[in-house]
This record gives C-alpha cells, structure tokens and sequence, in this order.
C-alpha cells in the first residue's frame, strides 16, 4: 500500500472533513484558506488515493436500541492452511480456519469492528446488541458454533468515556 504526501493545507480539509463531512466544497476552502477549485482538487486526489475512502452518518447506537457494546476476544483452534479451500474441494484456493473465521465474521451484523490480533487470542470484535439476552443469542446461535472457535472471553462497556472516528491529522 503506497502512502500519499500530505502537506498541511490537505491535512487541515482531513481534519475539517472528519469533524463534518457534510460540509460543502466552499465551506471546506474557507475553513483551510483556500479558494474552492484547488480545495476540491485536493479533495478529490485525497479520495482518489483512498486516503478519504468514505462519509458517513455516524448513527448513535442508544438511540436504535443497541445498547450493549461487548468486546470479545477470540481464540481459534488452528491455523494450519488446508489445500482445496474450507472443505478440501480440488481446484479451490487454499484456506485456513483462521481465514474462514475472517470471511464468516463479515457476515455478522452484530460485529461492527474486528482486528486480527497479537498475543493469545487471535481477533478482538467490537459487538453492538440490544442486551443481553440479544448477546447470549449472538453467542450461542453464531459465535460458539462456528468450528474454528475454541475459546472466547467477553468484556463489556460500562460507560463511553471517549469515542472518536477522526484520526490526528494535524501535526
């Protein structure tokens, strides 16, 4: 992955951008002191490059009745690659559990972060549910039987202290 020259006029739109990205391309140049032609060709060559890869709406998850956030590390039972994908299948690319376990979590709508990880568990997912009873059900009916998984330990979210998508652009 090539890393994209950023000077300080495209790291102040970054950082305008993250606290707003619903702002208008003349509202972006006045904000970073500059005219609306070149503040939207640094826009659009920030995107080009992937640096921006989207705007969203960032929607509050108490709000729609998911407020349970658990964190839950993962531990899987094996790594080993198996030649002709997840059931030996002749002519498939080669896959592992761990690579299974990857592509089954983007299938589940109530991990909404995962991060393959160092150390002794092998990923950490973010999961926003209802409750718990919503929780135990998540657990049970798809976590747990998923055939790499053999160990899981749950930690759950007391109070949001602090959460943030904008990254420290400025420097």
């Amino acid at each position: 992955m090539s890393k994209i020259e950023l000077d300080k006029t495209d790291r102040k739109i970054l950082a305008v951008l993250q606290s707003d990205g619903r702002l208008s391309n003349q509202d972006v140049a006045e904000r970073v002191n500059l005219s609306p032609s070149p503040c939207l060709r640094r826009i659009k060559r920030l995107e080009e490059a992937g640096v921006i890869r989207q705007y969203v709406a960032l929607v509050d998850p108490d709000k729609i009745g998911l407020g349970l956030l658990a964190y839950v590390n993962v531990r899987l039972e094996k790594h080993s690659e198996v030649a002709g994908g997840a059931r030996g299948t002749p002519g498939l690319p080669a896959t592992s559990p761990r690579n299974d376990f990857a592509v089954s979590v983007g299938t589940w709508p109530e991990v909404v972060a995962c991060y393959a990880m160092t150390g002794e568990m092998d990923f950490l997912l973010r999961v926003h549910v209802e409750d718990m009873d919503h929780f135990s059900r998540f657990m049970m009916g798809t976590l747990l039987k998923h055939p790499a998984v053999l160990d899981v330990k749950s930690s759950f979210a007391l109070q949001r202290i602090k959460e943030t998508t904008a990254l420290p652009v400025v420097g």
